[in-house]
């Protein structure tokens, strides 16, 4: 359970995983905050921590189901002269819904869409909006559990991650909502990435396995690309701040 500890290639998918943890789960943020809103402010801050908590073991309870899941690989069903096991058509169902919530977002985000956070269908009370803060975190975070699926098939690694996302939102969940709405290039490479997993996912399903190894490495060049990028943005606007030239 723990041989990962001593492979380099355990300790990159945990940083990988936990990264993308962290960026996926930024958009969770804006619906816990509207969840607790019709909470007293002095409840407000108890009852998210409560619910991520609570959210976490949801979370980790679908990471056992769906890794028992992808053990079953006795064919069950066949089509076009192809064998399907439960693990199969788990990787094949998980890739498209990657496929099509990462397509979404992206649409979402480029040609823009209804404010889903004007919507308040919450209970006033302290114990009902912790459980309304559990479901929509676990159900927003459904991709982020079918992404650890994909990246790594050691169960430990899978739960370190998510506690360590669910750890940095609550210590620094202002910050980081902060630093992905600056850098929404960075929002978009994860979206990225979460196409290409359903897509490793998808070809795992039909027989055809697609290297880790590739994938982080096509995600280790690209954060390394958009750090440079931010590097160069900041000290542009430095120069420009410097010059007393107003920023556009």
């Amino acid at each position: 359970m723990f041989d990962w500890i001593f492979s380099v290639q355990g300790w990159l998918s945990l940083a990988t995983l936990t990264i993308l943890e962290i960026v996926l789960g930024i958009d969770n943020l804006v619906f816990l905050s509207i969840a607790s809103q019709r909470l007293p402010p002095e409840q407000r801050k108890i009852a998210q921590r409560i619910g991520l908590m609570g959210a976490l073991v949801l979370r980790i309870l679908m990471l056992f189901l769906l890794v028992w899941l992808t053990k079953l690989t006795y064919p069950v069903v066949s089509i076009a002269g192809l064998d399907f096991s439960w693990r199969d058509m788990i990787l094949i169902a998980g890739g498209l819904f990657l496929l099509y919530k990462g397509t979404m977002e992206i649409h979402h985000d480029v040609e823009g869409g209804e404010d889903t956070g004007s919507k308040r269908s919450f209970g006033a009370s302290f114990m009902g909006v912790i459980a309304m803060i559990m479901v929509i975190d676990f159900v927003f975070a459904l991709d982020s559990i079918i992404t650890a699926v994909g990246m790594t098939d050691v169960l430990m690694i899978m739960i370190l991650a998510n506690v360590i996302a669910i750890l940095i939102m609550l210590a620094s969940a202002t910050s980081v909502s902060g630093f992905i709405a600056r850098h929404p290039t960075v929002k978009m490479l994860a979206l990225a990435f979460i196409l290409l997993i359903g897509v490793a996912l998808i070809a795992d399903g039909l027989g055809m396995h697609i290297p880790r190894e590739y994938i982080y490495f096509a995600i280790a060049f690209s954060l390394g690309v958009e750090t440079l990028n931010i590097l160069a943005k900041s000290r542009r606007a430095r120069k420009t701040d410097k010059h007393g030239v107003p920023q556009a």
